[in-house]
């Protein structure tokens, strides 16, 4: 890689760091709490990085977004439900990291066999959007079912499945649809300003 594509990457992947800190610490910005959970916003900086500068600058990025909201976890809570669940990495960080590398590696094979660049960013899009949800909501349920935490879903132990499936099909679906429309909005004009600048 050229010196200039490395500063130019290194300043993207910089750029995309500096968000996904901001949006962690303002409110409404990157989580917006609703009841006992918390939509997200955060997963469309981590799937445009994985488009804009690759799947592994993806997991970087996933990954302190992931470490964010594992100390905020034991400081600064997003939702009711952060402090009993996301002081694990296997729930906090390590789908935030599976979403660059998920996102990243199927818009470059997707970009390579359709030639649809804006298709494949939607396709990565939601891919990304499931892995983090579909991640995160599986560790809850294998690790998690507790009274503790089925209290804050506001059911009992045995209706913490069906309450996570219903999370899954709602506040996942608002994350995906998101991730579907403003992953290519964001992703394509910056690909196409990196191309043009070389």
């Amino acid at each position: 890689m050229k010196r200039r594509q490395q500063i130019q990457q290194s300043t993207i992947r910089s750029i995309l760091i500096a968000i996904i800190i901001l949006q962690d610490f303002v409110p409404f910005l990157g989580n917006i709490p609703v009841g006992p959970l918390s939509i997200t916003t955060m997963h469309v900086t981590v799937i445009i990085a994985a488009i804009v500068v690759g799947p592994v600058d993806g997991a970087i990025i996933g990954g302190v977004w992931g470490i964010l909201t594992w100390v905020r976890a034991f400081v600064a809570p997003s939702s009711p439900l952060a402090p009993l669940v996301m002081v694990n990495p296997l729930v906090s960080v390590v789908p935030r990291i599976m979403i660059g590398l998920v996102a990243g590696y199927l818009y470059r094979w997707l970009a390579r066999l359709s030639k649809q660049p804006r298709l494949a960013m939607i396709l990565a899009g939601i891919a990304g959007s499931l892995t983090n949800t579909g991640l995160v909501l599986g560790a809850i349920a294998l690790f998690y079912r507790t009274p503790a935490v089925a209290r804050a879903y506001g059911v009992n132990v045995a209706h913490l499945l069906p309450a996570l499936e219903t999370i899954m099909a709602t506040n996942g679906l608002a994350e995906l649809v998101f991730a579907a429309i403003v992953v290519p909005l964001v992703a394509y004009p910056v690909l196409e300003v990196r191309r043009r600048l070389g």
